[in-house]
């Protein structure tokens, strides 16, 4: 078999076989094209886009790879072209035609799954395989593997517009730019050139025949039939909200029977791949015995989505910059947390969430009385000395420590205790004008528009925390109004003086413990006078009715975070029942 291909590469690709001759040929790409017009964008749309540049670029500051929001270009696969063969045999010099059909183009799909927390290992350009071609003895192209985009739990995948100058070209589209400037006989030849593989030297001939030209009018009325269904579906463009992890329905269902294999879920179709052409028996009739032309296969689908993460966290934290939030997020997981803690502002730069676990007794993982968690320089600082020392010579190394557990049978020492868990999320600092993107902007509160409750941590040590708390909710309802009715407590961190304990861990005086207490006094009635959430009644009216608990802790010594853990699980309780109910 011979398959010589026309266009490009512009050798010719032989096969050898006894019984057939199979002439294919592919399309050479488009040269270049003139610019699409696009609409120039306002100055507030430019200002808009220039702070959401500086302010990704102060997050991903520090080595941080976590992406919460992105925009990707996905094109399936292409349809394998059709093959134009006759068989040939012994004492069978001309025989039927015998061109196979070309393969399907993988179709991509999008799939959520847990094992993913940042959107940064998505690429933004995806494209899938392209169907094989057909060939000769009626042998049909293979179908291309379909894609599979894997991204985090919480990801809210939209399609982009037309509007949109993210959005790049459709399919069309990019057809219609490639024949801009052409005059009608060239483009003519181009879309043929595009949609069908003639027989070497026979093109010219192919297209004065009725029987080819019958043959273009049902494949553009397909066509036709296609874009028709595209527009169709851009009237509702794609919105997924991938909350919940993929599960097949033989998975889900308990009496599936035994012994069959199961279907493994593929996600949501986001880009049907392009049919595969079709090979020259299909054009066979009465008055054409020898058809010398196929058709070619379709191009993918293209779309352009943006992809949204918002963070599936319990409950969240907010709260001014070096307020103690990180701190806080250490003592509730007993260190497994491994945020940074510094003096300074801005010590987190992206979201990060940990799992509290809680025993019947209210004791949670890592409780631990006296322990404390200091700046991370501070505990290198003592780690380091403890190395030099040589007074971790004999300490179990990590894995030494996880094989004597395994012998023990002590995998998981408090899994036998656990009754509860939810997770933690702690976010940034908030400043007085984040939305003017003042700080790091507050365009990161969106890991937290699906927490079931928020949770204000303020400075008591500060000379008005009071104030840090009306910033914090004008800020949040600002971001999105309504927010600020999650929120549920407000941590006072910081309250070391309250427990007769200074800053720098000498005792405090009785002036510097009285004025600890006045100030949260003064917390405590601001918060029940100006803080209260408002709820619905059950005529679905807002009445002023929830007020907000007030704790004060101490974070760095692990001070009263028993009364913390006992609320946040009443809180993540009462939000899980609401939804059940729901649902």
């Amino acid at each position: 078999m011979r398959c010589p291909a026309l266009f490009r590469p512009p050798k010719p690709h032989v096969i050898p076989t006894p019984s057939t001759r199979c002439f294919m040929s592919t399309i050479a790409d488009a040269g270049p094209s003139a610019q699409r017009p696009q609409t120039k964008p306002s100055p507030e749309s430019e200002e808009e886009l220039r702070r959401k540049r500086r302010t990704e670029w102060k997050r991903r500051q520090n080595g941080q790879s976590f992406l919460d929001h992105t925009v990707i270009h996905v094109r399936a696969g292409n349809g394998g072209d059709g093959c134009v063969a006759f068989h040939r045999e012994l004492f069978k010099p001309y025989g039927p035609p015998s061109g196979g059909n070309g393969g399907r183009g993988g179709d991509v799909y999008i799939m959520p799954t847990p094992h993913l927390t940042t959107l940064s290992s998505v690429p933004t350009r995806i494209r899938a395989q392209h169907g094989g071609n057909g060939q000769g003895t009626w042998q049909n192209g293979r179908n291309a593997p379909p894609l599979i985009i894997k991204v985090p739990l919480g990801t809210i995948v939209r399609e982009l517009p037309r509007d949109d100058p993210r959005r790049a070209q459709d399919e069309y589209e990019a057809e219609a730019e490639a024949l801009q400037g052409l005059s009608p006989q060239e483009r003519r030849a181009k879309m043929r050139e595009k949609r069908w593989v003639h027989y070497p030297e026979y093109a010219d001939d192919n297209a004065q025949r009725e029987d080819f030209k019958h043959a273009e009018r049902l494949l553009f009325a397909q066509e036709r039939e296609r874009r028709r269904m595209r527009r169709l579906r851009a009237e509702n463009p794609i919105y997924l909200d991938l909350d919940k992890p993929e599960e097949a329905a033989e998975a889900a269902d308990p009496n599936a029977p035994l012994g069959h294999r199961r279907v493994e879920p593929m996600g949501h179709l986001i880009a049907h791949g392009g049919a595969g052409g079709t090979g020259n028996p299909a054009f066979l009739s009465p008055t054409n015995r020898s058809p010398k032309w196929a058709t070619r296969g379709t191009e993918g689908e293209r779309v352009s989505l943006a992809l949204e993460l918002k963070l599936l966290a319990d409950v969240g934290l907010v709260g001014m910059p070096n307020a103690g939030k990180s701190t806080l997020l250490r003592a509730l997981t007993g260190g497994r947390a491994r945020t940074e803690v510094a003096g300074y502002a801005f010590t987190t730069l992206n979201p990060i969430v940990a799992v509290v676990r809680v025993a019947e007794d209210g004791s949670f993982d890592g409780e631990a009385e006296g322990a404390v968690y200091d700046e991370t320089r501070v505990e290198e600082a003592h780690e380091r000395e403890l190395m030099d020392s040589g007074a971790l010579a004999d300490v179990l190394t990590r894995n030494q420590q996880r094989a004597l557990e395994s012998r023990e049978g002590l995998d998981d020492p408090f899994a036998a205790l656990e009754a509860f868990r939810f997770t933690v999320a702690d976010n940034p600092g908030l400043i007085e004008h984040a939305s003017a993107n003042v700080g790091l902007g507050h365009s990161f509160l969106r890991s937290m528009e699906r927490s079931h409750a928020l949770v204000y941590v303020v400075d008591l040590s500060g000379p008005a925390p009071w104030d840090e708390l009306r910033v914090l909710r004008e800020e949040i309802e600002q971001y999105k109004p309504g927010m600020s009715a999650k929120a549920r407590m407000v941590i006072a961190n910081k309250a070391d003086l309250l427990a007769g304990t200074g800053t720098d861990g000498d005792p405090a005086s009785q002036e510097e413990i009285a004025e600890a207490r006045a100030k949260l006094q003064r917390l405590q009635e601001f918060v029940a006078a100006e803080m209260r959430v408002p709820v619905e009644d059950v005529d679905g009216e807002d009445v002023p009715g929830r007020h907000l608990d007030v704790v004060p802790i101490s974070a760095k010594y692990s001070m009263n975070l028993k009364k913390v853990v006992r609320l946040m699980r009443t809180y993540v309780e009462e939000a899980r029942e609401n939804a059940s109910s729901k649902a």
